[in-house]
């Protein structure tokens, strides 16, 4: 006699199915956050992610804005540029050090704010967080291996939605 399988597939199979279904919420959120962003304001997702960082901690400079949106120096340098060119933000030279340039938004910076959508990266950010740390660990560790096995380990990788989606959106640039 033939054993009837469960429905959904094996045990394997419906963890998978769970994992793959939660990256897709995800990944989906924050593209909607992204368009939402374009299309309110005119600016990308992480471009919008990185105005909320330097709102909630002015005067950063690029190391330690790359620490606090959890990315390379080199990949918000690009992004800062960007928010510089388009009045966004300043860069100043530290008063107390003279070497170290200070991040600040500008008054069209917080204008943009006021207008804007929470970014979606917050809430993962606050997500991920919250999590015991053990479970925090774990997830970490999880998802480095599926990054590893698939091969695409390496090098840096930017923030989500950084370009903008439309031609619209690019001509606001």
């Amino acid at each position: 006699m033939a054993t009837r399988r469960k429905p959904g597939g094996t045990a394997a199979q419906r963890d998978g199915a769970s994992a793959l279904d939660s990256m897709r919420r995800i990944v989906r959120a924050l593209g909607i956050s992204a368009r939402t962003a374009e299309r309110s304001i005119g600016i990308t997702g992480a471009q919008l992610f990185v105005l909320r960082v330097l709102d909630a901690h002015p005067a950063q400079s690029l190391n330690e804005l790359a620490m606090l949106t959890f990315t390379h120096q080199s990949t918000v340098s690009v992004i800062v540029d960007r928010l510089v060119s388009r009045g966004f933000v300043t860069r100043l030279r530290s008063d107390t050090d003279g070497r170290r340039v200070v991040l600040a938004l500008t008054a069209a910076g917080r204008r943009t704010l006021r207008h804007a959508p929470p970014p979606t990266q917050m809430r993962l950010i606050t997500a991920i967080n919250s999590l015991p740390p053990a479970r925090r660990r774990e997830l970490a560790k999880t998802l480095k291996a599926v990054v590893d096995s698939m091969g695409v380990a390496g090098g840096t990788t930017g923030l989500p939605f950084d370009e903008p989606a439309s031609p619209r959106a690019r001509r606001r640039r």
